[in-house]
């Protein structure tokens, strides 16, 4: 029986989602694995093998410490607020044992410390939205992707802010054990849905600012509540009141970003949710979410999420 152990680091001030997500991910999968001749062995480590304490309070007890671990399949770095002045005795023993591990993972300010060891340079990877600017900055060689919730580059996976990381680690078991192991250890958890990697970090709602004069919050609900409807800058300036001209520079300026954009994102979104949730075809699923036809549905899945919406549908809903 194939055997994959996942090994969690563990120091001071590690977010502990960031540790116990991914840990019930693989714990789960772990449990159904023996179907398909593979074992999950799920272990935690830190640098002295003494329990250390959470951000939130929360104290972890090692199962070892790091020199005595056995080597990984997968070592998954959490991140935290002690990923901001990190241990070097921490940095030096990843940078030794980093790159024998056959996949690298991070959970969102694990990139840092992965970054400081010299194992992310020449790749892409991506963190918390609020640290992105920060990673680049700091580690040039970096190429860092504000955008995604997680990022795969060769055997090294980034994962953005917290629950990002139980999205990372349901596509690195649909990866081993296929994808209806993952759905069930997704269903198992109540995930509502795993998200592709490629997913922008905010909905269309949290990744705008809400605008400040009330006519324009009204065209931003309007919007979301209706995505099948006229949406196009001329009829939402006709319903906040202003000329188009007028309308657009207002909306960008309050929101950050054009109408456009917005609108794109909300039926985007719209649409997804209609395709793991119902049964509805694409055809239709395209009329309710204002595209008007399935051709410029697909033409908008592959510019947000790099797939088309058959392809989302077979990857996301329960039925496949």
């Amino acid at each position: 029986m194939a055997q994959r152990t996942v090994l969690i680091v563990l120091f001071e001030g590690v977010q502990s989602l960031d540790v116990t997500g991914p840990m019930e991910v693989f714990t789960g999968a772990g449990q159904l694995a023996e179907a398909v001749g593979e074992e999950y062995r799920v272990r935690t480590a830190s640098l002295d093998g003494g329990p250390v304490r959470s951000s939130s309070g929360l104290v972890l007890v090692p199962d070892f410490a790091l020199v005595r671990a056995p080597g990984p399949h997968t070592l998954l770095v959490p991140g935290g607020r002690g990923t901001r002045a990190p241990d070097p005795a921490l940095i030096g023993w990843l940078r030794e044992h980093g790159p024998r591990a056959e996949r690298l993972v991070s959970v969102c300010t694990g990139a840092e410390l992965l970054a400081a060891a010299g194992l992310l340079d020449g790749r892409r990877a991506t963190t918390h939205w609020a640290y992105c600017e920060s990673l680049a900055r700091r580690h040039p060689k970096v190429t860092v992707e504000p955008d995604p919730i997680y990022v795969r580059d060769g055997n090294v996976a980034t994962s953005a802010g917290v629950t990002a990381g139980i999205d990372l680690s349901l596509a690195l078991v649909e990866e081993d054990l296929g994808r209806e192991a993952a759905l069930t250890v997704a269903r198992h958890l109540v995930v509502f849905l795993r998200r592709p990697g490629n997913q922008a970090q905010f909905s269309a709602q949290l990744s705008a600012q809400t605008a400040q004069r009330e006519p324009l919050r009204e065209v931003q609900h309007w919007i979301t509540e209706h995505p099948g409807g006229d949406l196009s800058v001329e009829a939402l300036a006709a319903r906040a009141r202003l000329s188009p001209r007028h309308f657009a520079r207002a909306f960008q300026a309050e929101t950050g970003t054009t109408p456009g954009r917005y609108v794109e994102r909300v039926r985007v979104e719209h649409a997804r949710r209609l395709l793991e949730d119902t049964a509805d075809g694409v055809e239709e699923i395209s009329r309710a979410c204002g595209y008007g036809t399935p051709e410029a549905m697909r033409r908008a899945f592959l510019k947000s999420l790099g797939t088309p919406p058959t392809e989302y549908r077979r990857r996301f809903h329960p039925a496949g």
